[in-house]
């Protein structure tokens, strides 16, 4: 397809650009360059001139016949969202309006382009409108409040990982614009669009000594509403619900080493982790695993029990295990490989697969955690665009109702995780015992 090879070259250019400026503005001489030419390279500048560009894409698109091009300088200007961040960290030039000009001339890229496709039938009109409505709350009022409060209203995580899901819409927009036989899932990403962009505008207004308490909070919610699905026999929701409680408890402990937290904030995290990765899970068992269910649906909260009840009274006071590294397998993970076998398994496999989870657990074999080690040696752009596309992937599935293909996504990341961690788990205990640990 040709519109396919134009947004390929496009991502290649935009991002071998990307790579270079980001080699190239660690050195002096580059970083003095772009003082003498401010006018060209300041953060800002490069902001000013990707909503040029934006706005020039958009009028190629819909009002004249150069769609090749158009999109080139969309994708080209979507990627230079990331060269402004790293301009201004390199060579110190945040400042408060650049805290606000970027997330404005985000909105400037994507909005105008999707309502362009919402009026040409891609998407819904009314869900367009909404995150307009939502975007436009976020970068004026609440800004403007927050201004009052005397708080930052840089972009948060929530803010950065939508951002990058809207440029991909977009992309997603042409594509299907020229080829409308592929499957349409405009609609379901557009909504993970608007829960995230709701999720960036009422996170800037809670205290930050209180966001791992709250994502504590979701995890047990989702937990909760997990056990209430399988009940029901929907187990592709109660599954993913599962996975959204993962992603909330993967940074409560982030959130807690960096704002703060309540002192009850441990306890709450640990009831947490057991109702979604040990309850949920085992109700899971219990619904889709044969005869042998119950038994094996116990052995698996028994192995959740054991595993978290010795993290919390001998594994947080040894001295010998290095910071982010598991004594067995993180409950999290164990619980993802229960919850992609119960998708594409025999009951007899899901046993098999279970007692594998458990043996993992309780043993001492080490893992790296996933959080506080392997993403940070992965690039924050490189983890928000592997956010963006996991969530496009999830879309897709549910869009088409392919339960294996979502049990196999699940399978296959835990596998990546546990080969990956290993290998990290090898280089920090190196490390750790040079430091004479």
């Amino acid at each position: 397809m040709e519109r396919l090879l134009v947004i390929v070259v496009s991502a290649a250019v935009g991002t071998a650009f990307y790579l270079w400026i980001a080699q190239a503005v660690k050195k002096q001489s580059m970083r003095e360059y772009i003082m003498s030419h401010q006018w060209l390279l300041h953060p800002n500048s490069i902001c000013y001139w990707r909503a040029a560009m934006a706005a020039i894409g958009f009028i190629l698109y819909f009002f004249t016949p150069y769609q090749s091009f158009a999109i080139f300088i969309f994708t080209f200007a979507a990627i230079l969202d990331g060269v402004d961040g790293v301009v201004a960290r390199k060579c110190n030039l945040m400042s408060p309006w650049g805290e606000s000009l970027d997330p404005m001339c985000d909105k400037l890229t994507y909005l105008p382009p999707l309502i362009g496709f919402a009026y040409v039938g891609i998407i819904s009109i009314e869900l367009v409108w909404a995150l307009v409505a939502i975007e436009f709350f976020g970068q004026f009022l609440a800004r403007q409040i927050l201004t009052w409060m005397k708080s930052s209203g840089a972009a948060n995580n929530f803010g950065k990982i939508k951002a990058i899901i809207c440029f991909g819409l977009v992309i997603l927009c042409a594509l299907l614009d020229s080829n409308p036989e592929l499957i349409n899932i405009a609609d379901e990403v557009l909504i993970a669009s608007i829960i995230i962009a709701s999720a960036s505008v009422v996170f800037k207004f809670i205290p930050n000594h209180l966001y791992a308490d709250i994502l504590s909070m979701l995890n047990f919610c989702c937990g909760v509403t997990s056990l209430i699905m399988t009940h029901h026999h929907y187990f592709a929701w109660a599954i993913c619900i599962i996975i959204i409680g993962q992603l909330f408890d993967l940074f409560d402990g982030r959130m807690a080493l960096k704002h703060g937290g309540t002192r009850y904030g441990p306890y709450l995290d640990d009831i947490a982790d057991f109702v979604s990765f040990g309850l949920a899970p085992a109700y899971v068992i219990v619904e889709k695993g044969g005869s042998l269910a119950w038994f094996v649906g116990c052995i698996y909260i028994i192995g959740v029990a054991f595993r978290l009840i010795r993290f919390i009274t001998v594994d947080k006071n040894r001295t010998d295990l290095p910071e982010g590294i598991f004594n067995g397998l993180p409950s999290p993970a164990g619980a993802l490989i229960v919850l992609g076998a119960s998708l594409i398994s025999t009951p007899s496999i899901l046993w098999g697969l279970t007692i594998v989870s458990v043996g993992l657990m309780v043993t001492h074999v080490r893992f790296a955690h996933f959080g506080r080690v392997i993403l940070k040696k992965i690039p924050k752009p490189v983890f928000f665009l592997i956010s963006a596309a996991v969530i496009i992937t999830l879309s897709f599935i549910f869009k088409t109702k392919n339960v294996q293909m979502f049990g196999y996504l699940i399978l296959s990341s835990i596998i990546v995780y546990m080969v990956v961690g290993r290998k990290w788990v090898h280089e920090n205990e190196i490390d750790y015992q040079s430091m004479g640990k």
